[in-house]
């Protein structure tokens, strides 16, 4: 049976619909599937992980001064770092080379530095001279004080950014064909969503089930990171070996890989410096707005997320198991529910309804959930009154309101925020739609992931605080204006979308005719 048949012409009924693959297709299709959920799985552990050892350390605030000073930076050091390693060595050889290192970091950091970290951590007589002699500064302080978690941290974000968004998505577009491309990718979604369910199981089964069988919840959190450490480099060299495994069952027959069969670019097109992608948005309104969505998404999460985990760390008192435990059941949830969402309800809604519909769906459900959540968090007489109405405590309501919040936000974002930015595309010419976007990723992409964090970096070194509770107010006023721009501009990107649309309809009526 040959790959190069029509995508649905053996495909109907349930198989059409939910796995268009080919039989001599499994070959390609299963190693590459795992491949992404290996490295998935990683992730999703390495974020429950690193959020436990910050919060329960340095806490929330300690985030906000992480990722704009740490990874950030990281982030465009490993970009160069590869650019240079993709001109010097293999395509294959580079996955290797890339992958090793962190896998190499995570297995002393589990095995050698937590267990000895008291000895290899400053002591806390000297952290809190200089947290009283410099009082701005005590978030930086604090960096350095738990330096081998700031370190942790910094290495499973930018694993997430450089395993998944580099290093997967390029050896899949670069041996997967357009005709496959546009039923194995949408599977990959569903792959990469189960592996989020699974890795979450393994974080809350191995925080939380080990504690029965040690006297304290110390050694029982130092034998959960050995195991969740262990699932690490498993899974981390689990994903080498079907990548090597590829290259010398698959990728070496044409029927699979065919460099001349690929659709590959003649020349690939360089994306746009800084300067010029500033350029580029300014001359084009669409491109301005587009930009945006992408950084109200990026401000308005942040800001909820930091606050939600601050409350968790109040809520499980220092207990990293517990934290852990629920980390990895929130990461299952997650999973779960995009899961759902997509096939049930984010794709029926993307058919059926208009673009700006559909697009403010994200905004409506953040801004809700957020003014919700704040009123928690700012305990007022009248939340204060509800509560105790219920008997539920204001952490305990803040702490699962926070969760169910970023849950669901990230689900229809993963479902409806990215559909709709794409199709936001559309009515732009054929330089914008290769230019633009990259120029959108550079700008928006960046302030999107680092504004948040700027902002609320910049409350916290004004009042001399690590308690993100006290700038809540004034994160919420931020958040409030983010929220109203992101609503101006999906009403705004909605007249040209719809205009497109109905552009397109009407030429494909004609062709019809």
């Amino acid at each position: 049976m040959s790959t190069s048949k029509s995508p649905t012409a053996e495909f109907t009924g349930w198989r059409a619909a939910l796995w268009p693959i080919h039989n001599d297709e499994f070959k390609k299709f299963l190693p590459l599937g795992f491949i992404m959920l290996c490295l998935l799985f990683n992730y999703t552990l390495l974020r429950d992980t690193k959020d436990t050892l910050i919060v329960n350390s340095a806490g929330a605030g300690a985030i906000t001064f992480l990722k704009l000073y740490c990874v950030t930076p990281a982030a465009i050091l490993f970009v160069i770092v590869y650019a240079k390693l993709t001109n010097v060595l293999k395509r294959e050889t580079v996955f290797y080379v890339v992958v090793t290192p962190f896998l190499v970091f995570f297995a002393i950091f589990g095995f050698l530095i937590y267990p000895n970290i008291e000895t290899l951590h400053p002591s806390q007589e000297v952290i809190m001279q200089l947290q009283d002699a410099y009082p701005r500064f005590a978030g930086f302080i604090d960096l350095y004080a738990y330096w081998s978690y700031s370190l942790f941290y910094v290495l499973a974000e930018v694993w997430g950014s450089a395993m998944i968004g580099l290093m997967f998505w390029q050896f899949a577009n670069h041996v997967v064909r357009m005709s496959e491309a546009k039923r194995f990718y949408g599977l990959f979604a569903v792959i990469g969503n189960f592996a989020l369910v699974l890795s979450g199981q393994v974080v809350a089964f191995s925080s939380k089930n080990v504690q029965q069988f040690y006297a304290t919840k110390e050694e029982a959190w130092v034998v959960s990171l050995y195991i969740l450490m262990g699932f690490v480099v498993a899974f981390g060299i689990g994903a080498m070996l079907l990548y090597r495994w590829m290259h010398t069952h698959v990728l070496n027959q044409k029927k699979y890989f065919d460099p001349a069969l690929q659709n590959h670019p003649a020349k690939k097109k360089e994306k746009p410096s800084l300067g010029e992608s500033i350029k580029i948005i300014l001359k084009s309104p669409e491109l301005g707005l587009i930009a945006i969505l992408i950084m109200a998404y990026g401000i308005t999460i942040n800001i909820v997320e930091v606050q939600f985990k601050h409350q968790l760390g109040l809520y499980f008192q220092g207990d990293r198991g517990a934290f852990n435990a629920f980390m990895g059941h929130y990461s299952t949830t997650t999973g779960i529910l995009t899961i759902l969402f997509g096939l049930f309800i984010g794709s029926n809604i993307l058919r059926r309804y208009s673009w700006f519909k559909a697009a403010v769906i994200t905004p409506a459900a953040i801004t809700i959930g957020g003014v919700l959540f704040f009123a928690f968090i700012f305990a007022t007489d009248l939340v204060e009154f509800m509560l105790n109405a219920i008997s539920i405590e204001a952490v305990t309501a803040a702490t699962f309101l926070g969760a169910g919040i970023v849950i669901l936000s990230k689900a229809i974002k993963y479902i409806l925020f990215d559909s709709t930015k794409e199709m936001a595309y559309i009515p732009l010419n054929d330089e914008l739609k290769t230019k633009g976007k990259a120029a959108v990723d550079v700008i928006g992409g960046r302030a999107g992931k680092a504004g948040g964090a700027f902002v609320q970096n910049l409350l916290l070194i004004a009042f001399a605080t690590k308690d993100v509770i006290l700038i809540g107010p004034y994160s919420f006023v931020v958040f409030a204006v983010i929220c109203f721009a992101w609503f101006i501009a999906v009403k705004a990107l909605s007249k040209k979308v719809d205009a497109a649309v109905k552009k397109n309809e009407k030429v494909a009526a004609k062709a019809k005719a």
